[in-house]
């Protein structure tokens, strides 16, 4: 106490027991040359004044002050032993005089006016605009605080050369009176009024006059004290944030290695009016680390909290549109990233907090440590937001890219867990952009958050089970899914996003393919850095949450207009061994906690899940063969002369027992006349056993031919089968006269057993490695694999003109025309078989069954169930409707009997979990090939046997083979393999080869040759160019039967 008995600190608490006894008082005389102190509370401050012994006039707007000396610095920003707030709290005062008297941080710092010519005042322009704005009414009683220090601890030169300013710089509004005031008090009324005042607030004690070189504030006062701090963000605020930081310069200094800060970012086009700080005569540091400390402690202060964070970038429950919510977080970003980054994960923790129905543990009945606490879970509507908000941050970190294709590019070099092109076709991107790409996606903050957002996806989709299956089953909401939230932001067509700033048509464009593409990437960083070289994974972590997302993101690619190659990791399908890992994959059971990679099989490249297909499928073969092999040697023993077996008729019969599971081979004998009876013959009531073995045809024998079959004669066998088998003659399957598709004749009389068995030959050629002669539309591949056929896109394959039609339908604009009077369409479905138009009225009934034709005397009602006249009519109401009944008629209710007997016999060869491997397309490849045949691309691969590629002979054959047709090269192909179609993953996997077989002289000659099992051409050395066109044409037109096949 001792230190405050000075001349100073006297002459203050005179004047203060002056103040408090009334203003009749006489006051002492203070020496205006010593700066005062003003000790009582900020809610005394605003209610105190003096209405006589000032010659001060007051500024235009503002209310006369007090003509007494004072300094509008309080004891929780400059006394340097004032208490520490906790970690992310806002300081509070703790004056006495009223609990609730609440100071901001930062209180101004007052402005000196002169009492007269010679003597000043220190004036608090905060203080005019408070008394202006809202009087306080006087205390009865006024007890000053007993702790507060009336001396400054500074140099007195420091406020003695601070000169009067020529106009205060203050705002008119009333500033909160706590740093937590709400948006309605204050920000929803001026939006740029908090961030003005804040930037007056944080001026550093020094006025426009004062001399350079003055002595300045001791660090200490700056440490001890935190800044004020906004409560809510929105655009025009993180707009004005930013800027400070950019005219300051104070943002983030790794920004400058790390991101291509001077690279511009998409600029809104309805940009409003930007918030900024009052004119002022000088910017010195102190001011700079001022609006920094507060910018930091206002990010912070949002951000960290989840219901701030929600509340920022929602407007009227909604959350804001995809690209203004990324342009919010990418400014935020450029200036504080590890800032924001950081107070992002610490929101993100309260996604792992249950909600209040489901916080008790379920199997001890206590609540968790969190809700001990007091801590609040997040609703499922909310913890999606914030989800959604903090994926667009991780977006925001990544640089901006010119165009999609470079967004592409990044991402396939990312796929192969490379950091840079190398060698590879994607090399054309600049080592610096890889590089600074590549820099964004190993920060250790961002790796972080998006840790704990993967996590947070199993977890909140754990709550979300069970809360269903503790609530009834209305109430639980659609929308519930934590990622929901972000697939309906994504949708630029959806009406569910608010939308805030208007972009261009290109930047919007580009920000569509922006947002998935850049968080498809961070899930690869997260599957690349978190595997441990296993195949089966937990799914409580970020692994697991990783494949989840990726996972929604390929169930929803078709909204998000995502193509299949931007969910592969190609990292992977490198080191995982491609013959073990299938098979064991078959005998594993995933779970909810634990699952296999390939049961997300849309990360690999369709080659490699036809690797690990054929995998799966010659290890069943061999199992098979291997066990047949056993059992025969074990039978030789048995028969052989010295066994224990003695008499003759005993081992014949146990021959004839043993024959089924002792053979080694599946071996049909086809004759060329029968083709298909014989094959259904041998195949009708096999064994699966006897299935799996490898195949062998003996093809025409009866003829006199010689086929020594390695591969190449049950090429021929299924080419000569499936192309009888499908014959329109036959009725049981009808053929497009325009794309030649097949598909299965409704109302047909072929037996199901005959469908069962055309089945099973695509089956065997699919399990023995061989694709087939046929074309069958998309839509038949989606139901083998159990997928639904409900789009217009699905049977556009094989139905083009129907497809298109019911496009015209479903756009039609009703402007134009009624649609029943354009279209004068009925609501049915109509088609021919066997000469008999069928037609039935379509229904949502599932248990429509379609008519059979007449097979009988009893069976011989028409199939016509009622007048086309009596339906009702196609209107704008029940289009919709119409396009997916007729599709669901055309591919499941007119040909349900026979896709199911064809559906059986598919599947007789073929594990149906290993059919989930592949995708539509992937198995019509697998079992039709690829159509298309590139002779440039058949040269390069083509190897040479005998032959030199720069001989005469061989560049004719190819200027020969240049300008054949498709028809032409069709057979061509199909001379040297047996097969007229290229398999899959393209010529690369087909052995083509030109053997040299002696020379010829002449016109004549031998006509060339093929081994087909080995894919051989024998082709001869003829003397020019135009004998070799002849003889190699006759060839292929003659082509039929086997020398050597």
């Amino acid at each position: 106490m001792l230190e405050w008995l000075t001349p100073r600190g006297m002459a203050v608490m005179s004047q203060q027991v002056n103040d408090i006894a009334g203003p009749h008082r006489t006051k002492p005389a203070i020496d205006v040359n010593i700066p005062q102190v003003r000790t009582v509370p900020h809610t005394e401050r605003q209610s105190a004044s003096s209405p006589s012994g000032s010659n001060t006039k007051p500024n235009e707007g503002q209310d006369v002050v007090p003509p007494k000396s004072e300094i509008g610095l309080n004891d929780a920003s400059f006394c340097a032993k004032g208490a520490r707030p906790g970690h992310g709290s806002i300081s509070k005062s703790r004056g006495g005089a009223s609990p609730k008297a609440k100071k901001t941080p930062y209180e101004p710092v007052n402005t000196i006016e002169r009492r007269d010519n010679t003597k000043s005042t220190i004036l608090s322009p905060r203080m005019s605009s408070i008394l202006h704005d809202k009087p306080a009414q006087p205390k009865a009683t006024i007890t000053p605080s007993a702790r507060a220090i009336p001396e400054v601890p500074v140099k007195p030169a420091f406020f003695e050369n601070v000169t009067k300013p020529s106009q205060p710089s203050i705002p008119t509004g009333s500033p909160p009176s706590s740093p937590h005031t709400t948006r309605e008090e204050h920000s929803a009324e001026n939006p740029g009024a908090t961030s003005r005042h804040s930037k007056h607030g944080a001026q550093v004690p020094q006025a426009k006059g004062s001399v350079e070189g003055d002595p300045e504030p001791p660090s200490a006062w700056l440490d001890e004290a935190l800044p004020q701090a906004l409560s809510q963000l929105n655009v025009d605020l993180i707009n004005f944030i930013c800027d400070v930081y950019e005219e300051d310069g104070t943002l983030e200094s790794y920004l400058s290695s790390s991101q291509e800060t001077g690279n511009t970012y998409p600029k809104p086009e309805n940009a409003p009016r930007p918030l900024s700080r009052r004119s002022s005569s000088s910017a010195t540091t102190i001011s700079k680390k001022q609006w920094k400390g507060f910018n930091e402690q206002t990010l912070f202060n949002v951000l960290m909290d989840p219901k701030s964070v929600v509340e920022s970038f929602t407007c009227d429950n909604k959350l804001y549109d995809s690209q203004t919510l990324w342009y919010c977080l990418y400014r935020m970003n450029r200036v504080a990233s590890s800032l924001v980054l950081h107070s992002l994960w610490l929101a993100a923790g309260r996604l792992f907090v249950a909600s209040q129905d489901i916080q008790v543990d379920r199997s001890t009945g206590v609540r968790s440590r969190k809700v001990q606490r007091g801590s609040k879970g997040l609703s499922s509507v909310d913890a999606g937001y914030l989800m959604s908000i903090c994926m667009h941050a991780l977006v925001a970190v990544a640089p901006v890219v010119p165009d999609s294709r470079t967004l592409y590019e990044m991402s396939r070099i990312r796929s192969n867990g490379l950091t840079l092109a190398g060698g590879t076709a994607v090399a054309r991107q600049p080592s610096s952009r890889c590089l600074g790409y590549d820099d964004v996606f190993s920060n250790d903050l961002a790796i972080r958050l998006a840790r704990r957002l993967f996590c947070a996806i199993t977890a909140r989709r754990c709550f979300a089970d069970m809360a269903s299956s503790t609530a009834s089953s209305n109430s639980k909401t659609p929308d519930s899914d934590i990622l929901q939230p972000l697939v309906n932001q994504l949708d630029f067509l959806s009406t569910g996003s608010a939308s805030v700033l208007e972009f261009a048509h290109s930047e919007r464009l580009l920000h569509e393919t922006r947002v998935p593409t850049v968080l498809l990437d961070w899930a690869r960083t997260i599957i690349l850095s978190e595997w441990n070289g296993k195949p089966d994974f937990a799914m409580d972590g970020p692994f697991g949450g990783a494949l989840s997302f990726i996972e929604t993101m390929h169930t929803n690619r078709n909204l998000l207009l995502l193509g299949d190659i931007q969910f592969r990791v190609d990292y992977l399908s490198d080191r995982l061994d491609s013959v073990e890992m299938p098979v064991d994959w078959l005998s594993f059971s995933s779970t909810r906690w634990r699952r296999h990679i390939l049961d997300y099989p849309y990360i690999f490249n369709p080659d490699t899940l036809v690797s690990f297909f054929r995998s799966i499928n010659f290890a069943r073969m061999s199992r098979v063969f291997e066990e047949s092999s056993s059992l025969k040697t074990r039978m030789s023993a048995i028969i052989d002369p010295g066994s224990l077996v003695t008499n003759p008729h005993h081992k014949r019969v146990l021959q004839d027992l043993l024959k089924t599971g002792s053979s080694k081979y599946l071996i049909l004998e086809i004759s060329r006349k029968n083709v298909a009876r014989d094959a259904f013959d041998q195949l009708w009531r096999r064994e699966e056993r006897e299935l799996l073995r490898p195949l062998k045809v003996h093809l025409g024998e009866e003829g006199g031919e010689e086929g020594f079959d390695s591969g190449g004669v049950q090429q021929e066998f299924f080419r000569l089968a499936i192309a009888e088998c499908l014959d329109p003659a036959y009725g049981a399957f009808t053929v497009d006269d325009r794309t030649r598709m097949v598909w299965f004749a409704p109302g047909s009389l072929t037996e199901d057993w005959k469908y069962e068995l055309v089945g099973l030959l695509m089956s065997l050629a699919l399990f023995n490695g061989l694709t087939l002669p046929i074309t069958f539309p998309r839509a038949l591949y989606r139901k083998l694999l159990g997928k639904s056929v409900s789009e217009l896109h699905h049977i556009a394959d094989g139905w083009p003109e129907l497809a298109s039609g019911l496009t015209t339908l479903l756009e039609w604009d009703e402007k134009d025309g009624l649609v029943e009077d354009i279209f004068a369409r009925t609501y049915e479905f109509s088609v021919s078989a066997l000469g008999t138009n069928i037609t039935r009225e379509m229904s949502a009934d599932k248990n429509v069954v379609w008519p059979r034709a007449a097979a009988s005397s009893d069976d011989i009602a028409p199939p016509q169930t009622s007048n086309p006249d009596d339906a009702p009519l196609v209107t704008n109401e029940n289009r919709d409707d119409y396009v997916t009944h007729y599709i669901r008629y055309l591919t499941d209710i007119s040909i349900q009997r026979q896709f199911i007997a064809f559906e059986r016999g598919f599947n007789a060869c073929l594990d149906k979990k290993s059919l989930s491997l592949l995708s539509p397309s992937t198995l019509q490849s697998l079992v039709e090939g690829i159509q298309e045949i590139d002779i440039s691309e058949l040269k390069r691969y083509t190897r040479y046997v005998g032959w030199d590629a720069s001989h005469h002979t061989i560049k004719d054959f190819w200027s020969i083979v240049r300008r054949y047709d498709d028809r032409m090269k069709r057979k061509l192909l199909e001379f040297v393999t047996s097969s007229d179609r290229v398999p899959v993953g393209g010529i690369k996997n087909l052995q083509f080869v030109i053997q040299k077989n002696g020379e010829e002289e002449g016109d004549g000659g031998h006509l060339p040759t093929a081994y087909t099992c080995y894919g051989t051409l024998l082709l001869p050395e003829y003397r020019d160019k135009d004998v070799l066109r002849e003889r190699l044409g006759m060839a292929l037109e003659n082509a039929q039967g086997f020398g050597f096949a």
